[in-house]
């Protein structure tokens, strides 16, 4: 499946359009925007683990990724940041999984940049 940059974001996880399928999954990736000077996440963390996401997510069979870019630096570090305060997301990268349960879109499961880094931690969490 793809990676998908051009998910539409709804105000929180309850919100996330999540087919009734009992084993149905949706993937967040939280990351840093692109600095407008280099083009390129301006978090260190986010560039060294963007590579191990690639490789997870862009396989045939793997399950779609959706990317939300959190913001500039002073953007992600005001406390109000929408991210911060609706989707409980403290830090980039942030990888989640929502899943129903009971009628409900919750998170599952979520991995930092050091499980995004170690490869069984991720595969793990895909399945």
């Amino acid at each position: 499946m793809p990676i998908s940059k051009d998910f539409a974001v709804p105000s929180s996880a309850k919100q996330l359009a999540l087919p009734q399928d009992a084993d149905a999954k949706i993937f967040v990736i939280f990351i840093s925007s692109e600095d407008p000077e280099t083009n390129q996440p301006w978090c260190p963390d986010v560039r060294a683990s963007w590579p191990h996401v690639v490789a997870a997510f862009e396989g045939e069979i793997s399950p779609k990724l959706n990317v939300v870019e959190v913001g500039q630096r002073p953007e992600w570090k005001n406390p109000e940041n929408i991210y911060r305060k609706n989707w409980d997301v403290n830090g980039v990268p942030t990888l989640a999984k929502y899943q129903r349960i009971n009628g409900e879109v919750v998170e599952t499961a979520r991995l930092d940049e050091n499980g995004i880094m170690d490869v069984t931690t991720l595969h793990e969490f895909l399945n």
